[in-house]
Order: structure tokens, then sequence, then C-alpha cells
């Protein structure tokens, strides 16, 4: 009897289910044992989640690590002025008022003989402090109310879109000349107070907007649909989906609180001296700036490089964490 030829198509064929199975397990045995093979292929392969392609991302973008290495520094002079700056912000010579760089003090001095080099490194802090807490205070709070009324609507929705309507009506600086200038403290706490007060609306729309969004999508209407609760979808499946424009917004608007507490220092509503800020170095700085341009630059220069590094950051975020620009 002829040998019959060997046909690849029916050797298969006729392995059956169980060769079949044998046959695919071969394959994947292959491809894991292969050098060089694509990322995630492998069985022990774990599929990477939108947090950790943003931080991918985020590592190999310049801007976010110049932006980053500005913030860190501004962080530790924050928490550690002395490490850099000798001697007391508030220790003036009057002797020494508008003199130019010298031995102790490479920015020179202002009207008052104050350090200003000094004064702009204890400045950071007062900068920091206010945008930080004011930006966690407003991320914390408009995100609460707007993911609430995002998420059961009716009523609540209606009555958290007409309040928004009343806060963005409301000009912020003039806001602030008219609230702080009854305020006798001279601490920061009524000037984050104001800005949290002026500020949640922003983020409780972006935070109403993100949870629309989210729970029309299918993994929320299956959860709904195996009983889980209101807080359960809401915490569990929601939030993590719907927390990425409100981070973005928040580091952005960070840059922004740090320029109004400026403003508002300058105008004198603000902070108050004795306190050590870069708005109220400013504006005392401003009568003498023919004379000692010094004492007005290095302040203004901190302030702007301080604001530019939370706005870069905030677009190096916002492009990592949107899927459309990948």
């Amino acid at each position: 009897m002829p040998e019959q030829p060997y046909e690849p198509d029916r050797a298969i064929a006729g392995t059956g289910a169980g060769g079949a199975m044998d046959l695919a397990a071969s394959e994947a045995q292959t491809l894991e044992k292969t050098p060089g093979g694509p990322e995630g292929t492998g069985p022990q392969a774990k599929p990477r989640s939108l947090w950790s392609d943003a931080w991918r991302d985020l590592r190999r973008n310049p801007v976010f690590l110049v932006s980053a290495l500005v913030i860190l520094f501004l962080v530790f002079i924050s928490l550690w002025p002395s490490a850099i700056a000798s001697g007391s912000p508030l220790k003036c010579d009057l002797s020494k008022a508008q003199d130019g760089p010298g031995p102790g003090a490479p920015f020179g001095y202002d009207g008052q003989g104050c350090n200003v080099y000094t004064r702009t490194v204890y400045g950071a802090r007062t900068s920091v402090t206010v945008g930080v807490c004011a930006t966690l205070g407003v991320a914390l709070l408009g995100s609460v109310l707007g993911g609430l009324a995002g998420f059961f609507g009716g009523v609540w929705d209606s009555l958290l879109s007409r309040t928004t309507d009343i806060f963005f009506a409301i000009p912020v600086v003039l806001g602030g000349l008219v609230l702080l200038s009854v305020v006798t403290s001279n601490t920061v706490w009524p000037v984050i107070g104001f800005m949290v007060l002026l500020g949640w609306p922003q983020i409780s729309r972006i935070a109403r907007g993100s949870v629309i969004t989210a729970r029309q999508n299918d993994y929320v209407q299956a959860a709904r649909a195996l009983g889980a609760s209101n807080s359960r979808i809401l915490l569990r499946h929601i939030a993590p989906n719907a927390v990425a424009p409100v981070i973005v917004v928040a580091t952005i608007a960070l840059g922004t609180y740090i320029a109004l507490e400026a403003t508002l220092s300058y105008l004198g509503v603000g902070l108050k001296p004795p306190s050590v800020s870069w708005g109220i170095d400013i504006s005392a700085a401003s009568p003498y700036i023919r004379n000692a341009p010094h004492a007005l630059l290095w302040p203004s220069g901190a302030l702007a490089v301080t604001v530019l590094a939370f706005i870069m950051l905030g677009d190096a975020v916002r492009d990592a964490l949107d899927p459309k620009l990948r």
C-alpha cells in the first residue's frame, strides 16, 4: 500500500480538540521563551493601567522633569529655608537701605535695609503653603459637590449649577478686596479660605462633567445590574476614572493661587507685615524701582518662575493623562 503524503492542515484537523489545545499551549510557551518579544505578550505579563502609562510618559518628558525639579527645590526651601539663607528675614538695617549686592547679601538690600536674598527664600514658604492648602481645599470641596451632583442629578444638579453661576459672576480680585479688607488676622488662613470659597466652582464643574461621562460606561451599568450600591459604584468604579481631569486642573490652578496671593498682598488686603511674602516685597520695592531695581527684580522673578513651574507641570500631566494625545 503506497505511503500517503504528509499534509499539515489534515494533521492539525485530525488532532481533535485536545491536540489543538496542546498546540496552542506550545505556541504560548514559545512566545514566552522567545527573547526580545513584544512587551505584554507572555502569560505572566500584567496589563498596564492609565496611571502606569502616564508615569512612563512623564519620566520621558523634559518639561515635567524640569518643572518637577524646580517644585522640589521650592518645597525644600519652604521646609528648611535656613539651609540656604542665614539670618532672619525681619532683621533690617536702615544704614544699608537700597544698597546693591554685597557679602552676605547677594541680592542686595531693599528700601528698609532688609536682606532681599533672605526675604526671597523665606517668601517661598508662604507662597507654597497658600498654594498647596488652597488647592487641596478647592479640589476636595469641588470634587465632592460636583461628583455628587453629577452622579445623582435632578434637583441637586440644578442647584449646584445655579450656585456655581453665582460664584462665577464674582470677580476674584474685587471679591478679595471686599472680603479680606475687613479681616484683621495676620495669618495665611483668611487668604486660603477666600480662595477656597471662590475657587471650588471651577473644580466642581470639571468633576461633574467627568462623573456624568463615567457613569454612562458599560462597566458602571454592569455593576449596577449586579446589585452594587451607589456608594460602591461611585467610589470604586466612577471616582478612579473621573479624577484625572480634576488633578490636571488643580495642578495648573496651584500656580494661579500663588499668583493670586501675591496680587492680594501687593494690594494690601492679603498678608500684611511683618509676614514675609513675595507680594509684600514687590509692593514695598515698587516706589524704589529706579534707585534699587534689584529689590523688585528678585521677588518678582521668584514668583514668575514658581507660577511657570506649576503651569508647566500641569500641562505635562494633562498630556500624559489624555489618551487622545498619545
